[in-house]
């Protein structure tokens, strides 16, 4: 007897459109962070200043903060393929601009602040258009599979990036680095100009370009707050990214240095690679098993183990630890984002979808701008490991605190997805 659809072990992977977006959207995300580890190990060897990394971090992450509602909202009404398209062409401006400054050796400060604005524009223009366009390639059944798969790949990339960049630097050095990440971007450029998607045709739905004005943000505002769920991974975003996000990356080669790295960067690039490690296993955890159901209780649980994880991390001084705590802290990494997101895509309803995920994208993305502070500013006072560890601690905090108000008060924060009709 056939095995039922929802049974497949990466069920949106048997579905050819999203199988062939899948891989070269990841590709494209991962070239979006290999630019990160080669500029801020070239910043840090430059400078050695932990509040220009922060600066990095605020500088990148800002746009995310200011602009995702808005670019959520433009994502309802616009064809999702020209917002990516016109973020791929910032992506590559940026990286081309990095590989020419490192080649003429006349970086300074000033070039790092544009440049990293620019990449974060790049960022906010795409994020919302590339979860709606996945309503378009896999039928109903397949959803949950395809946002969870593209949840992880959004994270996994964050973590993946480092790790290819790492290897690109010792292999062909900072300016060249750069310089052939730019080609990565290509493949997915290509296929957007060949694909039949526009993120607005959802099981035979159209959906107009309607204005978007102030009553309709209000209108999206009351809508998260009638589904706790929504409401709560919107909560547990921010205070993980606000706290601690990706920013202890920026500070890698401080740990790295602590923990005995040399010149060549070798362990650094181990340490970034470690918590690639731990996010791939947890996307195959992910999609091959029961032990995590897409709850948002297991969501706000996972995130508190992250805490942990992240919080012992500059803790030890031994690196064999370091590289163990990395590695967990990326299973618990990939879990809980991606589940938050898949709670979020699957319960908003379709008409204000974008909307919804600019306002997520908001919480998880715009409000890393924050841990630049927390992390990297406040690391230049304190040092970066107590930063870390503080910050670690508040994330811990609210995600305990989330657990216990949101037990209480919604009886359904440990209930399975099962969307209505009009969410999908």
């Amino acid at each position: 007897m056939a095995q039922p659809a929802p049974s497949l072990k990466f069920a949106a992977l048997h579905v050819g459109p999203y199988r062939r977006y899948f891989p070269l959207c990841l590709l494209s995300m991962t070239a979006d962070n290999i630019e990160h580890v080669i500029s801020y190990w070239v910043m840090f060897q430059a400078f050695h200043s932990p509040a220009l990394a922060g600066f990095a971090v605020i500088s990148h992450w800002v746009p995310f903060l200011l602009f995702s509602f808005h670019m959520g909202a433009m994502a309802d009404r616009y064809d999702c393929r020209k917002l990516i398209q016109i973020s791929q062409l910032l992506y590559v401006v940026a990286s081309v601009t990095w590989g020419v400054l490192f080649l003429s050796g006349s970086l300074q400060m000033w070039h790092a602040v544009v440049i990293l604005l620019v990449h974060g524009a790049a960022g906010v223009i795409a994020a919302p258009a590339q979860q709606l366009i996945i309503h378009d390639m896999v039928p109903l059944e397949h959803l949950p599979s395809a946002i969870r798969l593209f949840a992880s790949s959004r994270y996994l990339s964050i973590l993946l990036g480092p790790a290819v960049g790492g290897g690109l630097m010792l292999a062909l050095g900072p300016a060249w680095g750069l310089l052939a990440n730019a080609l990565i971007y290509l493949p997915f450029s290509l296929f957007l100009f060949r694909a039949p998607f526009t993120g607005h045709t959802t099981h035979g739905v159209q959906h107009g370009g309607r204005p978007f004005g102030l009553a309709d943000v209000w209108g999206v505002l009351a809508t998260v707050r009638t589904e706790p769920r929504i409401m709560t991974m919107i909560v547990l975003a921010a205070a993980s990214s606000f706290f601690v996000g990706n920013a202890f990356q920026a500070q890698m080669p401080e740990y790295a240095q602590y923990l005995g790295a040399d010149d060549t960067g070798a362990r650094y690039t181990v340490l970034l690679a470690a918590n690639a490690a731990g996010a791939v296993l947890g996307v195959v955890l992910l999609e091959t098993s029961a032990l995590l159901p897409m709850t948002a209780r297991s969501a706000i649980v996972c995130a508190a183990l992250w805490a942990i994880c992240m919080g012992l991390f500059p803790m030890t001084g031994n690196y064999v630890a370091a590289v163990v705590l990395l590695v967990v802290a990326g299973v618990f990494s990939i879990a809980f984002t991606s589940m938050a997101q898949t709670v979020v895509q699957m319960l908003a309803p379709s008409r204000v979808r974008g909307a919804v995920v600019g306002l997520f994208t908001t919480a998880m993305m715009g409000m890393r701008a924050g841990a630049g502070v927390t992390i990297g500013v406040l690391g230049a006072f304190m040092g970066v490991r107590l930063s870390l560890e503080l910050s670690s601690l508040m994330v811990l905090l609210f995600s305990v605190g989330l657990y216990v108000r949101e037990a209480r008060l919604s009886p359904r924060l440990g209930a399975p997805l099962v969307p209505d009709r009009e969410s999908v």
